[in-house]
């Protein structure tokens, strides 16, 4: 069988992989170049160019063959190029300036790459893949480094490239805060540090940005209160411990950027003092110690500014000065003792200070209240008591300043008085007082009354007020008009009165009790000896027969604490007996005789009615009694009347006529 031959034509730059089959080794033929293949060669690669390096370039080559001093390929005994198998060879244009074939077995990773540019504040992160060794010195596996730019980074098969890492700007008032990723040179694991250098800053291989940092403006009126996370020593060559506190101000640094240990608490404003202020700084700082001085108190007096410390605070904010006019004093007390000019001052003394002046209290005084002179006309007064003593006086008539020890009493009365203290109740009156807790007018106007004056009532005219003083148990009465004053220990004696008609009791509360002559009116039901039931409404008469000189009488005007409800049953009484004798028509005819004569009696010497009842109890004299209505409760009663009447008129109508006609 004829042999066929196929004749291969190769270019320049051009390369085939032939098989001989006799001894099983594949070799490279090169063009330009004509190949005849023979019947024991076979073409393992068709025609391909040679892979060519541009200038700044470079290829990887997988499995690259060996090569000997010459550069030239290694061949085993057999005939066969050897190759790293598994390994990689980066080949660049400086060394491969001419094309180049790929031998049996290399094969191009990738394809051909430019040269990778570092820019300035840029740099390549590294990381060693094995073991290896350069003009720098040897590296392990895992180490990693940084080639920084501007530059350009040849790539090698022993080194990964694992990020770009680009510079980070620090501006003015700025600052980088770092953390390390692990030990290296003088920092620690997780450390963390400030750069404050401006610029660009590129962190180092095994250092972490946490955050860009802001300065703090401070100024004249704002401060920083900064706390110590941990001991260090601050930017200021201060030795920080651990939970301190203490202020940066502007004397210190204009910008102030916080440290990494350094907590921010808050901002402080200034503390301005103007000349008429000032103001108690608590647990002040030393000077000495810079610690704050626990449990002292420390005055500041304007005009001044200043930052409180931290520990510092105010006791009370601040404070004007005392300004004390004429008839103004203010009442103080000592904390502890200390010496006030010529007098030595016992934590509890008490003391005042008179005006005119201006005063600012010391630490070791507290100021308990300011007090005005109070000017007292005659008829006016204030209850004062003796702190030490508790004796309670009244004082009257003058401009009285209260002393160290004295201060006002309050003089509490009955919420009945309080009442008719604002409003003028009359016994007489047929209606009631306003309901309790239903201020009257009078008292709305006056307002709630001030109970360290002095309690004064003006007496109307012909009326009379008791007076009680419980201290020295002893009554006094007092007649109007005049104007009275009470002591500490004395209450007003109230009347619990009867009022409306028919006469009610407890209607009416009264302090004076007018002496007459007065009026009061009652409805009587009487029933006479005929059972025939009336109801009369009278109208009494009466006033006080009192000797004011004489002070059994005066005092027996009060004996009585009804006496309206009294002298009303007491006639009551009388006319029920006197018209249960009497028949309705006798009754009819003469009642206001008949009536009359059962109050008043019958006269001795005249035979007739007298002209007055007389009380004894109270000195209440009754002297007169009007008839304003005679009405029958049962209406047969009341129809029997009607008709009687009308027949007497019909009566008297007829005579009439027939004494006209006639």
């Amino acid at each position: 069988m004829a042999s066929r031959s196929q004749v291969i034509r190769l270019k320049p730059y051009h390369y085939i992989h032939v098989l001989d089959n006799n001894n099983s080794v594949t070799f490279v033929e090169f063009g330009p170049k004509t190949f005849t293949v023979l019947d024991h060669h076979t073409i393992v690669l068709q025609p391909t160019p040679m892979i060519i390096v541009p200038p700044r370039h470079y290829c990887i080559i997988s499995n690259p063959v060996v090569r000997g001093p010459d550069r030239e390929p290694v061949r085993d005994k057999d005939g066969q190029f050897k190759l790293r198998h598994g390994d990689e060879e980066v080949r660049l244009a400086q060394d491969w300036s001419e094309p180049f074939a790929l031998y049996p077995g290399e094969a191009l990773y990738g394809k051909v790459a430019p040269l990778q540019v570092v820019a300035p504040n840029t740099a390549l992160k590294l990381r060693a893949l094995r073991d290896w060794e350069d003009e720098n010195g040897e590296h392990s596996a895992g180490d990693e480094w940084l080639f920084k730019g501007p530059g350009t980074y040849v790539p090698r098969v022993e080194v990964q490239v694992v990020e770009v890492v680009r510079a980070t700007l620090i501006g003015p008032n700025q600052a980088l805060r770092l953390r390390a990723r692990k030990e290296f040179a003088e920092r620690k694991t997780a450390e963390e540090w400030l750069v404050r250098t401006p610029g660009a800053y590129l962190p180092g291989v095994h250092e972490e940005i946490v955050t860009t940092v802001q300065a703090v403006v401070l100024t004249d009126k704002r401060a920083l209160q900064l706390r110590a996370a941990r001991t260090f020593t601050d930017f200021y060559g201060v030795v920080r411990k651990a939970g301190e506190e203490w202020l940066v101000t502007k004397e210190m640094t204009e910008r102030h950027i916080q440290d990494v240990y350094e907590v921010s608490v808050g901002e402080v404003q200034i503390t301005t003092l103007n000349s008429r202020q000032y103001c108690v700084v608590v647990d002040p700082v030393s000077a000495v110690t810079g610690k704050p001085a626990l449990g002292m108190r420390e005055l500041r007096k304007g005009e001044r500014s200043f930052f409180l410390l931290p520990g510092e605070r105010l006791e009370a904010g601040i404070q004007n000065v005392h300004v004390l006019e004429s008839g103004e004093s203010l009442l103080l007390r000592a904390r502890e003792q200390f010496p006030d000019g010529a007098e030595v001052r016992k934590p509890g003394d008490r003391w005042v200070i008179d005006g005119p002046c201006d005063y600012v209290p010391p630490v070791t005084v507290d100021i308990v209240e300011k007090r005005r002179a109070i000017p007292l006309d005659k008829n006016e007064g204030v209850y004062v008591r003796d702190v030490k003593t508790g004796r309670v006086r009244k004082e009257t008539g003058v401009v009285y300043k209260l002393k160290a020890y004295e201060e006002l009493w309050e003089k509490d009365l009955p919420a009945v008085v309080e009442e008719l203290l604002n409003r003028d109740a009359d016994q007489s009156a047929d209606t009631p007082q306003a309901a309790p807790g239903v201020p009257a007018p009078a008292a709305v106007a006056a307002g709630p009354r001030d109970k360290t004056r002095v309690v004064t009532y003006r007496i109307p005219h012909n009326s009379a007020v008791q007076i009680y003083d419980y201290k020295a148990k002893k009554a006094r009465v007092h007649f109007g008009p005049d104007l009275i004053m009470l002591d500490p220990d004395e209450q007003f004696t109230v009347l619990s009165l009867s009022g409306l008609t028919p006469k009610q009791p407890k209607v009416l509360n009264v302090i004076a009790l007018l002496l007459g002559p007065r009026f009061s009116t009652d409805v009587v039901v009487v029933e006479t000896a005929d059972h025939a039931r009336l109801s009369l409404k009278l109208s009494y008469n009466w006033y006080f027969d009192v000797d004011r000189t004489k002070e059994d009488q005066v005092s027996a005007l009060f004996s009585v604490p009804d006496f309206i409800g009294d002298f009303c049953k007491a006639i009551a009484s009388r006319v029920r007996g006197s018209v249960a004798q009497q028949n309705f028509d006798n009754f009819h005819k003469h009642s206001a005789d008949l009536i009359r004569q059962a109050v008043f009696g019958l006269d001795p010497v005249t035979g007739g009615a007298r002209t007055k009842f007389e009380f004894a109890s109270n000195r209440l004299i009754i002297t007169g009694i009007d008839v304003q209505s005679v009405e029958p409760v049962d209406s047969r009663t009341r129809d029997a009347l009607q008709k009687s009447v009308q027949l007497a008129i019909e009566i008297t109508t007829k005579s009439q006529e027939a004494a006209a006609r006639h």
